[in-house]
């Protein structure tokens, strides 16, 4: 059974969220989407979760899914955003689980929360904008991300022409995106036409965050795929050498999609 509610924010926005099944005592697993996508809960996501007895809660970013746009938000600015959406499900205490685009996210939950957060992880997610290492070095298809930097009208100006381009995934993702993650792809193409969503994520990534990596401090999880063409390994290093509590896993195979495989095996690796 999935709920789904829009949950007020006390500023005159609504986040449209989603939770599975009743309200107990069992884990939590707050899921943080990638960019773009509309937050709703996955098959796979819901496949591998029930099979363990996690209540899963996910979320529309604002711009996507019918969640109010916030101009101008920071990566930080998603945990008081989260920490409504689980007081609206009932839900004390929970993880944060995000991929691409959700990493950051789920990071900045963790590192705003300490008393409700017990974990985190990052699948093929983005470290902050720096110049400690080739930041951009191995990415296909980065024009929205470098349109960014220069502000937020060349990144809507990029977006009116911009393109996805194919070799950003490789064949083991073209495997997953056709077998059982199809429900990802299909999420993305419905989520193309919430172009404020993904242009204000991508500003989010390419300025200050709104927290420092050292305050993450409950156990962190980092999962990377080593053929990744769209969050390059590079990012993975970098975050695990600055997270207080990291564990990394490489997957050399993976690609950005494929690496989601590793999502029942992260399930498991959450403190109980």
């Amino acid at each position: 059974m999935i709920s789904s509610q829009d949950v007020p924010m006390g500023d005159g926005r609504v986040v449209r969220a989603y939770a599975s099944g009743p309200a107990g005592d069992g884990p939590v697993v707050v899921w943080h989407h990638g960019s773009p996508q509309t937050g709703v809960l996955l098959a796979p996501l819901l496949d591998a979760a029930a099979g363990r007895g996690i209540r899963l809660v996910s979320f529309a970013r604002p711009g996507y899914g019918g969640s109010t746009r916030r101009a101008g938000r920071t990566v930080a600015a998603v945990a008081g955003d989260v920490s409504r959406v689980a007081d609206a499900f009932g839900v004390g205490r929970y993880a944060v689980m995000g991929a691409s685009g959700g990493g950051p996210h789920a990071l900045g939950c963790a590192a705003a929360d300490h008393e409700r957060v017990t974990a985190a992880v990052s699948l093929a997610g983005l470290a902050p904008f720096t110049d400690e290492f080739d930041w951009f070095g191995g990415m296909v298809g980065h024009g929205g991300l470098l349109a960014a930097t220069k502000g937020a009208e060349a990144r809507f100006r990029h977006a009116d022409s911009a393109e996805f381009d194919e070799n950003s995934f490789t064949d083991a993702d073209r495997s997953a995106l056709a077998g059982e993650w199809a429900a990802l792809g299909t999420d993305a193409q419905l989520a193309g036409d919430d172009v404020e969503g993904h242009v204000d994520d991508d500003l989010a990534f390419v300025t200050p965050w709104g927290f420092d990596i050292s305050a993450v401090t409950a156990p962190t999880l980092v999962v990377q795929g080593g053929q990744d063409r769209v969050v390059p390994p590079a990012h993975a290093t970098w975050l695990t050498e600055h997270l207080p509590r990291a564990t990394l896993w490489r997957r050399p195979p993976d690609g950005h999609v494929s690496v989601l495989r590793a999502v029942g095996e992260a399930l498991d690796w959450l403190p109980r």
